[in-house]
């Protein structure tokens, strides 16, 4: 019970932080039928954010570690959502519905970023100081109490923006825009303006990950693409532009990741989830929960 516990336990925590870094992935596809590559680059730069500013309140300001991490995470939440509305303006806007452009134009902006990233922080690994180094039991499994908070706002974050896709004014436009974005046009929902208010939601959810994961794992300029693989098979197994299938599909490889943890190794794992998504996308290549065009 113990062993089953401990692997439930690692599946929520992994596929609670997958399931919101992916879901901005998806805003924006839906949205604005754009695939952003540099998506990866805003979780890291949020991430390593918080990684630079935390030690520093400490350790030369002397700030209480919980406040110094509050202040973190809103610091590094609006720098990105400057950085993210920076990107839209002038690159982005431009090539709205366009694939091939977008593709292009997020590759280059994914290098362009990452070249940044590395100028500004280095390469080295950085650690951020634990917030809390209790430890929980939940059936026999355990859980420190960071993983636990991170975990819980990591799902509450997502709740909320799935509730106010589904349930607020702004909502019903982003999926009508989704849906057919002429049509919605013909009813006077203004397209520019919500595909922009679409990217700056999926830049923050992708922004709040890496503020949430940066105390969990050590933070380089690099860490965004593996993420950024995981996002794409996420979303390609939900469904490309599908809420419901990318919440399905985040805990699904959330699960194998954590059985590959487990019973085998990481490069087995990953081969096996690309034999997954080779396997659906012969079977059913709109996804598990996407629908055929």
């Amino acid at each position: 019970m113990a062993l089953y516990a401990q692997l439930f336990l690692n599946t929520v925590q992994i596929g609670s932080v997958y399931m919101l870094f992916s879901l901005g992935l998806t805003i924006i596809f839906g949205v604005m039928r754009v695939v952003n590559f540099a998506h990866g680059e805003l979780f890291a730069a949020a991430a390593l954010l918080v990684a630079a500013l935390v030690p520093a309140a400490t350790a030369h300001l002397g700030v209480p570690i919980v406040i110094s991490y509050a202040l973190s995470i809103v610091a590094a939440m609006v720098a990105v959502s400057l950085l993210g509305a920076v990107l839209y303006q002038f690159g982005f806007r431009l090539y709205l519905r366009d694939m091939t452009g977008s593709f292009i134009l997020s590759l280059g902006f994914l290098l362009l970023l990452q070249g940044v990233l590395v100028e500004i922080f280095t390469g080295v690994p950085r650690v951020v100081p634990p917030i809390s180094e209790e430890t929980m039991v939940f059936l026999g499994g355990r859980v420190t109490v960071q993983r636990l908070v991170t975990c819980a706002a990591a799902l509450v974050l997502a709740t909320s923006v799935i509730g106010l896709i589904k349930y607020t004014n702004l909502g019903m436009a982003l999926r009508a825009v989704s849906e057919d974005y002429e049509a919605a046009m013909l009813q006077g929902i203004k397209y520019g303006r919500i595909a922009f208010v679409g990217f700056l939601v999926g830049v923050n959810l992708a922004a709040a990950a890496g503020c949430l994961i940066a105390p969990l794992f050590t933070v380089t300029p690099f860490m965004g693409a593996d993420y950024l693989v995981r996002a794409f098979i996420i979303v390609i197994i939900g469904g490309l532009g599908s809420i419901s299938g990318t919440v399905l599909a985040s805990f699904v490889v959330a699960l194998l990741d954590t059985l590959g943890g487990f019973y085998f190794d990481p490069t087995t794992t990953t081969i096996a989830m690309f034999a997954l998504v080779m396997l659906l996308l012969v079977l059913r290549p709109q996804g598990l929960m996407g629908r055929s065009d």
